[in-house]
């Protein structure tokens, strides 16, 4: 924290200070307990009426009284990763955009608007990278419409946690009222090492999500719709590994090769075959295909709940870049699925 010559605790941010990244340190709460310090890092949302908002890497909103503050300081924007590819935020999102293309888009100024009649919230969001082109309020009532005319929940996709994120985005949204549904993460790596995690022994590669691919894919019933999303991208692979009795495959992947970056999603395994290494084998296999072809970096969307496959991609050397939230108008009906 910020400390004078003198040895004491300053407060060296104001209000002029809003959208910079900070760290703070603050008294407890009257009557909460025993009195004691809480540190707190992130970007300063606002400071309105003596109270500070700081949002947090993960998009927690922090509200600190003004009152309360014991020190604070401008620090530098998150640093970026001492390992793996380095990469900015406005990169890693257009390369996962392209990745999972909706059927219809349309710009609005510097953002895109994107639909695929429900499927995913990633495909039917919009992703906001820059100027509208129109006031905020205009831009969200341009969005609202869009949507609405295609019989679609209106959903914004953010993202904090790294520089160039939309921390002061989120808080104007939740401010207006919109209701954040989901938060996942973005992690990257490096291919290589990934490669060569395993052998890749019985994995069979494909243009195509064939019928078989689908019956292992979590999400049952896909359309034609669906298959355009999973089928769309610069390079995309499709990769199974055969269940020996000829039922469901035992384990299914997908990657998608953008210039220097491969993306691995639908990485999923026959309850009965889990921990068996198989999930390993499938991204293995793919991951060579994608050196094959020029990548050298691999990112993935994982969930910030799903504990079991959090602690898989660590081991495969995998580490959080961003965190990335849908926020939906209120009084609108749901999309399944991130």
């Amino acid at each position: 924290m910020e400390i004078s010559a003198h040895g004491r605790l300053e407060v060296r941010i104001t209000n002029a200070d809003v959208g910079k990244r900070v760290s703070v340190r603050r008294l407890s709460e009257p009557g909460s307990g025993p009195e004691k310090f809480t540190d707190t890092v992130g970007v300063l949302t606002s400071w309105d009426d003596g109270v500070l908002m700081i949002t947090s890497r993960d998009g927690r909103a922090v509200r600190i009284a003004e009152s309360a503050l014991v020190a604070g300081k401008v620090i530098p924007a998150a640093p970026a990763r001492r390992r793996g590819p380095a990469a900015a935020y406005a990169e890693l999102a257009r390369v996962a955009a392209r990745a999972w293309r909706p059927v219809e888009s349309e710009r609005l100024g510097e953002w895109e608007l994107r639909a695929a009649q429900g499927f995913t919230r990633r495909a039917n969001s919009v992703l906001p990278l820059g100027d509208p082109g129109l006031g905020l309020d205009a831009a969200l009532e341009a969005v609202r419409r869009w949507y609405g005319e295609r019989g679609l929940p209106a959903y914004v996709q953010t993202a904090t946690g790294a520089e160039g994120t939309q921390e002061l985005l989120c808080a104007e949204l939740e401010r207006r009222g919109w209701v954040r549904e989901v938060t996942a993460e973005l992690w990257t790596g490096a291919l290589a090492p990934l490669a060569d995690a395993a052998e890749g022994a019985g994995v069979v590669l494909s243009r195509e999500a064939d019928e078989a691919w689908l019956a292992r894919y979590r999400r049952k019933g896909v359309s034609e719709v669906a298959l355009r999303v999973l089928g769309g991208g610069p390079s995309v692979w499709f990769a199974t590994v055969p269940d020996a009795a000829g039922e469901a495959p035992a384990a299914i992947g997908r990657c998608v090769v953008d210039g220097r970056w491969a993306g691995f999603a639908a990485v999923e395994v026959d309850p009965a075959r889990r921990r068996q290494g198989l999930a390993t084998e499938v991204m293995a296999a793919l991951a060579r295909r994608a050196l094959d072809e020029g990548a050298s970096a691999a990112w993935l969307q994982v969930e910030s709940d799903n504990e079991g496959a959090r602690g898989l991609y660590a081991r495969l050397g995998f580490a959080p870049h961003h965190a990335y939230h849908h926020y939906r108008l209120p009084d609108t009906g749901g999309t399944g699925g991130s």
